[in-house]
């Protein structure tokens, strides 16, 4: 794993906070700058009916979309999906779409997982994907859940505390701030400077 120090950037902060939203601000930021820039990852988007949430869909970085989860889910199938809070996971679709996304292609610079938590978590394949793209040395920008009254979830503990693994712990307050130290640190960690 030596070829994966200091290459996994982590955002973490409390829900709501703008992890999603600072992830790809940096990436908008990094293809500014180098518009050759080859990556791949995927990203978690609220799905909401007027004010409120109903869901989460995951997008690839191509555009590429499906439901991550709904709390209107009612059929027969999806009875069956595992539930965090009032939200049922569609895992197979999940699967569809980011499995492949994840997969160490020659010429790719850098990964981008929002998020690895609860809900991705149900994948049985997701964790160990995560792992060959660490162990791959292409940079990694991920964004993790902070641990809820003192409990971390196994995957994302393992994830946090990977020797390569640097932490930013945002708030309201930081993120600006935050932005640019991860551009500057991917920056700097990108094979092609």
């Amino acid at each position: 794993m030596a070829g994966a120090q200091g290459k996994c950037f982590l955002v973490t902060g409390p829900p709501g906070v703008g992890k999603t939203t600072l992830v790809m601000r940096v990436l908008e930021s990094l293809r500014a700058s180098h518009p050759d820039l080859k990556v791949r990852g995927f990203y978690t988007r609220e799905v909401r009916e007027g004010s409120h949430r109903v869901g989460f869909e995951v997008v690839t970085l191509d555009g590429r979309r499906g439901p991550l989860a709904s709390s209107s889910a009612s059929s027969s199938e999806s009875l069956r999906w595992p539930t965090v809070g009032k939200y049922r996971v569609d895992v197979s679709s999940f699967e569809s779409l980011a499995l492949p996304e994840l997969q160490v292609k020659n010429g790719t610079d850098l990964f981008i997982i929002d998020e690895v938590g609860k809900m991705e978590l149900y994948s049985s394949p997701f964790f160990p994907a995560v792992l060959q793209v660490l162990d791959s040395g292409i940079p990694l920008l991920a964004s993790i859940p902070i641990p809820k009254a003192g409990r971390d979830i196994p995957g994302v503990a393992r994830l946090r505390n990977h020797p390569g693994a640097t932490l930013y712990t945002l708030s309201l307050g930081n993120r600006d701030a935050i932005k640019e130290q991860v551009y500057s640190q991917l920056v700097n960690s990108l094979s092609w400077q």
